[in-house]
């Protein structure tokens, strides 16, 4: 059902449903987070849950989107500060980590859910995709707004093989414990310094089509 067949009441009960899990989800974590816990806390019947979430998949979904609607929200006003495209995309990568920090405590109970290539909750599947295409427009919002020379072909493709990379830095980031997440954040200046040395080199015409090659067949993680 979606919120704008909802009346204003059903649309109160709706949010309340949705705000129980996601707190629940931050305290307790997805594997110890039900249905049942969740329409106690919101104050409704288990059935009137299911009615607007039938699953738990569903409120997941909609605590993705609602994490990814933050993320576009914190990163907007920097990037409109900054024109230098591995700056831009930096920007990106931290605010995506800053806003998920409120779960990491709870991530790894979420990763075993979702790491099965079939799982709906997993980042890659037909479920997700809202949440996914919000991502990859922030980082081709990064890419299309910078101040660069790259080849047309490999600025359209950066975008998605750079969210298969956001991925990877925040399975890296779900288990870094130090202090600051110092591991992950180190993994991220490197990458970023290794991309900042390789890009001028994309417009080399032999090296421009094996970018673009390396690009797609990164994409194809999300296909």
């Amino acid at each position: 059902m979606f919120s704008s067949e909802l009346t204003p009441k059903a649309e109160r009960t709706r949010t309340r449903i949705r705000d129980a899990a996601i707190t629940s989800f931050i305290e307790r974590g997805y594997p110890d987070t039900t249905i049942r816990l969740i329409a106690a806390e919101a104050g409704v019947s288990v059935g009137n849950a299911y009615y607007y979430f039938p699953s738990k998949t569903h409120l997941v979904q909609e605590l993705y989107e609602q994490v990814q609607q933050e993320h576009v929200r914190v990163a907007g006003p920097l990037l409109d500060r900054e024109n230098g495209l591995v700056d831009r995309l930096r920007i990106v990568f931290e605010t995506g980590l800053s806003v998920l920090e409120p779960y990491q405590r709870v991530a790894p109970g979420f990763l075993s859910a979702m790491i099965a290539p079939d799982s709906p909750i997993n980042p890659l599947s037909r479920e997700s995709s809202p949440a996914r295409a919000m991502t990859v427009g922030l980082f081709r919002r990064a890419v299309d707004g910078a101040d660069h020379k790259l080849p047309t072909e490999i600025a359209e493709g950066l975008p998605d093989a750079v969210f298969v990379a956001y991925l990877g830095l925040v399975l890296r980031w779900t288990y870094d414990d130090g202090e600051g997440h110092a591991r992950t954040r180190r993994l991220l200046d490197t990458a970023l310094k290794l991309l900042s040395v390789a890009l001028p080199f994309v417009r080399v015409p032999g090296v421009r089509g094996v970018a673009r090659d390396l690009l797609e067949q990164i994409a194809e993680v999300r296909a």
